[in-house]
């Protein structure tokens, strides 16, 4: 991907649909400002929820780290020999 378009927010009140059809084609996220100051990102829904998915899952694997380093986990060769043990 390339990196983000960054446009005053009156370029975004005036060119809304054209922005839209960009992002829908595969255009970078938009950085909008406001007085010189970023203040939003505008980007596609389907690329949005794509990176909502991958925040999820990396989250499970931070959470899953913390747990082996607490200690809070089974070793496979447990796991397995309890369900062969059931």
């Amino acid at each position: 991907m390339s990196i983000a378009q960054i446009k005053p927010i009156s370029y975004l009140k005036s060119h809304a649909a054209q922005i839209a059809q960009e992002l829908a084609d595969g255009a970078a996220p938009l950085v909008v400002t406001q007085n010189g100051i970023a203040r939003l990102v505008v980007m596609d829904a389907a690329d949005y929820e794509r990176r909502e998915q991958t925040l999820a899952l990396l989250k499970l694997v931070a959470l899953g780290d913390r747990e082996i380093e607490r200690g809070q986990h089974v070793d496979a060769d447990e796991l397995y020999a309890e369900l062969a043990a059931e």
